[in-house]
């Protein structure tokens, strides 16, 4: 599908990979996630990303989301902390494999980080690595480490100068000191605005329309809720509240967002609803007829809202 785009014709690329070794999606031999090792995992990645490459424009972004596991001995494979990532995309539980020889015994496998540092080496210029808080996630059964309470999303570009509308996505501001601001937003949660409260301007695209120093950067760690799930096909539900932000900073009005690990279309409702193009590729065919009646219920709540 991505070598049937046209070429610099994607704006901005947000998406959640499949996690290494979480779901099995029988018969799909070409399906991402289930590959012999961690290196093979992160090449499979790599590729997909220098195939986006020639469709992405040359000030495009490209907004990544990954999570992690840990390594187990053979035969019961990595073990996850599913707090609601993406977790788009159904199948079986993965067969477990031997990952020691990628880390030792019950370590992380460190996956966002080989990743990330594989596209680095491919000419990729890593901007952010933003913390995804998860304020409700589900709490583990692990009594010998910390809980897993986030994920990363990576921002990335091709060349040092992108488009980014910092503006659009700045959270309100209190006209204090940034250090009190600061202090009060880790400890009460102030200034973590969702998504709803961002964009609710009466035309998709709008920003917040108040004086600079009324509003602030909303820093690299996003308190973001994950939302509950509604669908049998899906085992949790990646908030929408995170490709609105993505695609308000990386687009404008207009513009192609591009997601190459669709699912049910998330990251395309919130483009429709920013007022821009969507494209969406996704091998399981299942999902197809799902992801189009969400786009087409929410066009027109797009269009009434402009």
């Amino acid at each position: 599908m991505l070598d049937r785009m046209p070429a610099g014709s994607v704006q901005t690329i947000v998406t959640s990979p499949p996690y290494y070794m979480l779901r099995d999606y029988r018969g799909r031999p070409d399906q991402i996630g289930q590959e012999p090792t961690p290196d093979a995992y992160v090449e499979a990645l790599v590729a997909v990303a220098t195939a986006a490459t020639r469709v992405l424009r040359p000030d495009g972004t490209f907004w990544l989301n990954l999570g992690d596991s840990y390594s187990s001995r053979a035969n019961r494979g990595p073990s996850f902390d599913r707090h609601g990532g993406r977790g788009h995309r159904t199948g079986v539980v993965a067969p477990r494999g031997n990952t020691t020889a990628a880390a030792p015994v019950k370590s992380l496998l460190m996956m966002p980080a080989r990743v990330v540092l594989a596209l680095q080496e491919t000419g990729w210029i890593v901007r952010n690595d933003v913390v995804w808080h998860k304020p409700n996630a589900m709490p583990t059964s692990a009594t010998d480490r910390l809980a897993t309470r986030h994920e990363h999303l990576f921002l990335l570009a091709r060349r040092p100068h992108y488009y980014f509308d910092l503006d659009a996505i700045k959270i309100p501001g209190s006209g204090r000191s940034a250090g009190n601001r600061d202090r009060e937003r880790f400890a009460t949660g102030a200034g973590t605005a969702t998504a709803h409260r961002l964009y609710s301007g009466s035309n998709p695209g709008s920003t917040l329309s108040t004086k600079t120093w009324e509003t602030a950067n909303p820093g690299d760690v996003w308190s973001i809720a994950t939302r509950p799930n509604r669908s049998a096909d899906h085992f949790a539900m990646f908030p929408i509240d995170i490709p609105l932000r993505c695609i308000a900073a990386g687009s404008r009005p207009g513009d192609l967002v591009l997601d190459p690990f669709s699912g049910l279309a998330t990251t395309g409702r919130a483009a429709l609803m920013l007022g821009r193009r969507y494209t969406g590729i996704d091998i399981n065919a299942e999902y197809h007829e799902s992801a189009a009646e969400r786009l087409a219920e929410t066009l027109p709540q797009a269009e009434d809202a402009g």
